[in-house]
C-alpha cells in the first residue's frame, strides 16, 4: 500500500492554477540562493528546499525568467493530507488498547488550581500600596505572578478538555473561577477555540492559533519575531476576533459577568495596584518568560526547511518529516509548572488523558513517540525563533480542508509490525471519536456524560 503524501501547497490562487514550474529557494543567513526548477505550486523559501547535489546548471535566460518569477516573499507549509494525530492515535489504541484506562478526570487539578489561585490573590493584596513600577512589585510578578498565571492559563487548558470532573458544567465553573487570576475574562471564549485548534489543527480559517499571512509578512524579522514573543497573548486576544468569531453563549456572559465582578471587589477592597498585579502577571506570563516559550515550542517547525521530495520515491521521508514537526513535544522540568503541557505530542494524540497520566501514555506507547522531535529546552525555542532566519512567523503547518486521510500504519516500524487493518480499524476509530467527543469537551456531550 502506497502512503498519501505531504506536498507544500499554496491557497488556491491565480499563480497556483498554473503548470509552469516555479523555482525552489533556500535561505543562507540574509541571502537567497536559486536551486533547481522543478514541478511545484509553492515557491516557499523558508520551508522548501532541495539539497544542493540536486542543483542543475540554469542558462543566463533561465536564470532572468527565474528572477522575474520568483514570489519575494516567504509562505507556509501548505499541507494535503490531514494533521497527524488522528492516525496516530488508531494506531496506538490498535498497538495498546490499555491506553483507554488512562482517560478521564484526575482528582489532582481541582485542589492545585485553589491554591495558586490562593498564592496570586493573597500577592495582590500585599502589593496593594506598592507602585506598580517598583522593582519588587515587578520582580514579584515575573517571577512568581508568571508562573502562576501561566500555571492557571494550562489548567484552564486542562479544564476544557474536562480533566477536572465528570461533569461539563463543573468544569466551566471550575475555569471561570480560576480565570480570577487572570484579571481579564477569557476561559469559556478560549474553550471554544481550543476545541477547534484540536479538531481542525492546521486548517486555515478555523484554527486561530495558527499566524495570518498580514502578521507573517510585517513580523518576519529579528524585531518582528521579538516583538511577537513579547504580546504573544495581544496576538492571541485579537486575532480570534478578525478570523472566526464565536456565538455568544450564556457561558461567556456568566465568565464576564463572574470575572469581572470580582475585579471590582479586589479594587474596592484593596485598590486598584493589586488588580494590577494580577494583569501585570498575566502579560508577564504570555511574555519572554521561559514556561511562556510553549507558545511557540508546540507547533511552530522549528527544525528549519524540509527538504524537496526527490525523483526517487522520497515523498515519504517528506511526509514523515512534514508531520513529526507540526507538534513537538518538550520533556524538560518545565513541565512540572505547567501541566505537562510539554508532552504535546500525546496530549494532541489523547486530549481526554489529562496531564497526571501523560506520562504513563508516553511510556506505554514509546515506540511511536521515541521517534518524533522533541525540544531539549524551551527558552532555546525562544532565542532560535527570534534569531534564527529560517524560523519565523512563516514555520506552521497549514491546510485549506481536512485533506487526505493518512493510515494508521504510517505511524508502524516495520511492515511485519502493522496491525490487521479494516473492520478492527474501523472499530477502534468509531470508539475512538466517541471518547475523543467527550474529552474535546463540546457542549452538545452533557447529555452523554449523564448516561456514563
Amino acid at each position: 500500500m502506497s502512503s498519501p503524501v505531504v506536498l507544500p501547497l499554496p491557497p488556491i490562487n491565480a499563480a497556483s492554477k498554473s503548470s509552469k514550474p516555479v523555482t525552489r529557494r533556500t535561505r543562507t543567513g540574509t541571502s537567497t540562493t536559486s536551486t533547481s526548477t522543478i514541478p511545484s505550486s509553492t515557491s516557499s523559501p523558508e520551508l522548501s528546499s532541495c539539497d544542493p547535489s540536486d542543483q542543475e546548471s540554469v542558462s543566463a535566460d533561465e536564470k532572468n525568467t527565474v528572477k522575474e518569477e520568483e514570489d519575494p516573499f516567504p509562505d507556509f507549509l501548505w499541507m494535503t493530507t490531514e494533521e497527524p494525530h488522528r492516525s496516530r492515535r488508531i494506531a496506538i489504541l490498535k498497538a495498546h488498547p490499555e491506553v483507554r484506562k488512562l482517560m478521564g478526570p484526575t482528582s489532582a487539578t481541582f485542589p492545585l488550581v485553589l491554591f495558586v489561585l490562593a498564592i496570586q490573590i493573597s500577592l495582590a493584596i500585599y502589593f496593594r500600596n506598592s507602585h506598580p513600577l517598583s522593582f519588587p512589585f515587578l520582580l514579584t510578578a515575573y517571577i512568581i505572578g508568571g508562573t502562576c498565571n501561566q500555571n492557571i492559563f494550562l489548567a484552564i487548558h486542562e479544564i476544557t478538555h474536562n480533566l477536572a470532573f465528570k461533569s461539563i458544567k463543573a468544569n466551566k465553573l471550575l475555569a471561570i473561577v480560576a480565570n480570577f487570576s487572570i484579571g481579564v475574562p477569557y476561559a469559556m471564549a478560549f474553550k471554544g477555540y481550543h476545541i477547534e485548534h484540536h479538531k481542525f489543527l492546521g486548517e486555515d480559517g478555523i484554527d486561530t492559533d495558527l499566524p495570518s499571512r498580514v502578521e507573517a509578512l510585517v513580523l518576519n524579522n529579528v524585531a518582528g519575531k521579538t516583538f511577537f514573543a513579547t504580546f504573544q497573548l495581544l496576538f492571541y486576544a485579537i486575532r480570534p476576533g478578525f478570523i472566526r468569531a464565536q456565538t455568544f453563549t450564556k457561558w461567556h456572559a456568566l465568565n464576564l459577568l463572574a470575572v469581572i465582578s470580582f475585579d471590582l471587589a479586589l479594587i474596592h477592597f484593596s485598590g486598584v495596584r493589586s488588580w494590577l498585579y494580577l494583569v501585570i502577571s498575566s502579560f508577564f506570563a504570555g511574555s519572554l518568560h521561559p514556561c511562556a516559550a510553549h507558545f511557540i515550542a508546540e507547533h511552530y517547525l522549528m527544525e528549519g526547511p524540509l527538504p524537496i521530495p526527490d525523483e526517487q520515491g522520497g515523498d515519504e521521508d517528506i511526509l514523515m518529516k512534514g508531520l513529526a514537526q507540526e507538534t513537538t513535544s518538550y520533556y524538560g522540568p518545565l513541565n512540572i509548572l505547567c501541566y505537562n503541557v510539554g508532552y504535546h505530542n500525546e496530549h494532541h494524540d489523547f486530549p481526554s488523558v489529562p496531564w497526571t497520566r501523560l506520562p504513563q501514555l508516553r511510556a506505554i506507547a514509546s515506540e511511536f513517540y521515541a521517534p518524533l522531535p522533541s525540544h531539549a529546552s524551551w527558552p532555546y525555542v525562544t532565542w532560535k525563533f527570534i534569531t534564527d532566519p529560517s524560523v519565523g512567523m512563516w514555520s506552521r503547518a497549514k491546510r485549506t480542508s481536512k485533506g487526505e486521510k493518512i493510515h494508521e500504519n504510517t505511524w508502524v516500524s516495520g511492515a511485519g509490525a502493522a496491525s490487521k487493518v479494516g473492520l478492527e480499524g474501523e472499530v477502534v476509530a468509531q470508539e475512538d471519536e466517541e471518547e475523543e467527543e467527550l474529552g474535546y469537551a463540546s457542549d452538545r456531550d452533557d447529555r452523554k456524560m449523564k448516561t456514563k
